[in-house]
């Protein structure tokens, strides 16, 4: 189980705040916490405050910043594909773009970026349309990434689906079909892509989040999750996960799994 800190994110103040004021501490803060924690990739997100010209910049300045601080690659989180390749070119190791989705101009855009930087990437199970409902549209999407990922000679393992969880208040059914979508993602190709969630998109809004976003976790991990993009400062989502990766005999039983998992 891979979890992908989201923590240096604009969409936080006081990442927003940094990144306005080219404050290193608090993005260094967040990356060695996160580190610590358990995250295998750290996320790094510019954020909507951000102008599209500046984004670039800030970027290349959030990747060195984060790697300074910690020895995790990133998962380089933009819109914007000046951004994206900003942030590959000062990566030190093997690099994830978040994302492209099912839109044939946008796979045309990051799937041969990838392959140049021999990046992972995450395709988003959506497109131009929205987010589907039915886990069977969902995974209509996700074939559409993998044979173009296939195509641009992208190796499975690098390729992560996201069936896109919606916050459950406001899209309460589309929770099963995701948790559907996880389990039949791992019959598109052999060998299979890797499934990933935007874990706190479930709890969105909603009061009792680190519950939701706990329970979401173990559940979708018994379906077959690979990865959560998730707070992993939040010491109790990670023993979650840790504890659900041993019951699924995921890892081999130690009675130290916990401290294990988080330095692994």
């Amino acid at each position: 189980m891979e979890l992908i800190g989201e923590r240096i994110n604009g969409m936080f103040k006081d990442v927003r705040e940094a990144i306005l004021n080219r404050d290193p501490e608090p993005i260094k803060r967040h990356a060695v916490l996160q580190s610590q924690g358990g995250a295998r990739y750290i996320d790094v997100n510019t954020g909507p405050t951000v102008s599209a010209e500046d984004q670039p910049g800030v970027m290349e300045w959030l990747v060195k910043l984060a790697q300074e601080a910690s020895p995790l690659p990133c998962c380089l989180d933009s819109t914007n594909p000046d951004a994206i390749e900003a942030g590959l070119k000062v990566h030190r190791g093997k690099a994830m773009i978040n994302s492209t989705t099912a839109d044939q101009w946008k796979m045309d855009v990051y799937l041969p970026m990838a392959a140049k930087y021999n990046a992972a990437i995450i395709g988003l199970a959506m497109n131009d349309k929205g987010v589907p409902k039915d886990a069977n549209d969902r995974l209509a999407l996700a074939m559409e990434i993998v044979a173009n990922a296939d195509a641009h000679g992208i190796p499975m393992p690098d390729l992560y689906i996201d069936p896109l969880v919606l916050p459950v208040n406001v899209a309460q059914e589309h929770v099963p079909e995701v948790l559907e979508t996880l389990r039949q993602v791992k019959l598109l190709a052999s060998p299979a892509p890797r499934t990933v969630v935007g874990l706190s998109n479930v709890s969105q809004r909603c009061p009792n989040r680190p519950l939701l976003n706990r329970t979401f976790l173990v559940m979708a991990q018994a379906c077959g999750l690979d990865a959560a993009i998730a707070d992993v400062e939040d010491g109790d989502l990670v023993d979650a996960a840790a504890t659900a990766h041993i019951l699924l005999n995921k890892e081999i039983y130690c009675d130290s799994y916990l401290k294990t998992f988080r330095q692994r």
